[in-house]
């Protein structure tokens, strides 16, 4: 299976990678993780450090692919230690940047044009991988999963076959419009973390969305309250594919990375979370649930 003796624990490697985005006439970057053979070394991610194996050459077999889509306003490295627990354990991870709705420019945000180039951006992601001489031969060509937090969750449930409406205030002419997405069919299971799911209130609106789902949310978070989960629940066209469970006292930002102790804050509301509520603890059991998820839905088998 994968993730078998050959790559459980074994090294992550990691690279950035450009996407073109030849219609917003942009690049936008992705940072990339996957198994390889070469050991570990202490790389400065951003203002994180992370083991890792730069720019190594991918191990030899073919493995399933992940994309990580951010939550609005964020960054894709505050998923990195998921990110790189995958990658250790025969996952390729693609993390892209989403443009004009990250912490670098969030100049999208609340929008319908947002919206849109959401999910259009993940399929470009996978597209880049499928493309690119170094992975496509790494990859089992039927495993794609997104996992999604926050507006994340939005966004591979568009990308999976939901049909998402903007609400007035998202476009100039204050009316709500339904969002035109071009479902991705190699998607074959989503990961949704305190998911953001409004735009999808419409009548059948996930009645096309048709595949395993693992959803988790917080107790205690007054971002995505738990009828954003329900909305899903009752929405998605066989609710028995999904698992779903409230994590006790997590917060909205809980599902991030664990943040190092310089940068933790009340001033920096990402590394907050309810008292008593344990992140680092947390993230152990979360990576470990996810990894169990993506192995059982994905039953090709590894050629390495």
């Amino acid at each position: 299976m994968i993730g078998n003796a050959e790559f459980k624990n074994g090294y992550a490697g990691y690279r950035e990678v450009k996407i073109d985005d030849a219609s917003l006439g942009i690049t936008f970057p992705m940072t990339v993780m996957y198994p390889v053979d070469n050991p570990e070394q202490i790389e400065r991610l951003g203002p994180y450090l992370l083991e890792l194996a730069r720019d190594a050459e991918p191990s030899g077999g073919r493995f399933p692919l992940v994309i990580i889509s951010h939550g609005t306003g964020g960054s894709p490295l505050v998923y990195r230690t998921l990110a790189q627990h995958l990658a250790r354990n025969g996952f390729i991870v693609g993390m892209p940047e989403h443009p004009y709705n990250n912490r670098n420019d969030n100049s999208l945000e609340g929008t319908v044009q947002n919206l849109a180039y959401r999910p259009r951006h993940l399929r470009m992601a996978t597209d880049w991988f499928f493309g690119n001489k170094m992975f496509k031969e790494k990859l089992m060509p039927n495993a794609v999963s997104i996992i999604g937090h926050s507006l994340g969750g939005y966004t591979a449930l568009a990308a999976a076959g939901g049909m998402p409406t903007s609400f007035p205030h998202e476009a100039s002419d204050g009316k709500p419009q339904l969002i035109e997405v071009t479902r991705d069919h190699r998607i074959k299971s989503l990961v949704l973390l305190a998911p953001a799911s409004v735009w999808f209130r419409a009548e059948g609106a996930l009645r096309a969305v048709n595949l395993p789902i693992l959803m988790l949310d917080a107790e205690k978070d007054p971002y995505t309250p738990p009828f954003h989960a329900q909305m899903i629940l009752g929405g998605a066209a066989d609710p028995k594919k999904i698992q779903y469970r409230t994590v006790e006292n997590a917060g909205h930002y809980s599902f991030l990375s664990p943040f190092p102790e310089s940068m933790k804050t009340p001033a920096f509301l990402p590394s907050q979370d309810p008292p008593g509520f344990d992140r680092e603890h947390f993230h152990k059991t979360l990576i470990a649930d996810i990894l169990d998820f993506l192995y059982t839905h994905h039953d090709a088998r590894c050629d390495g």
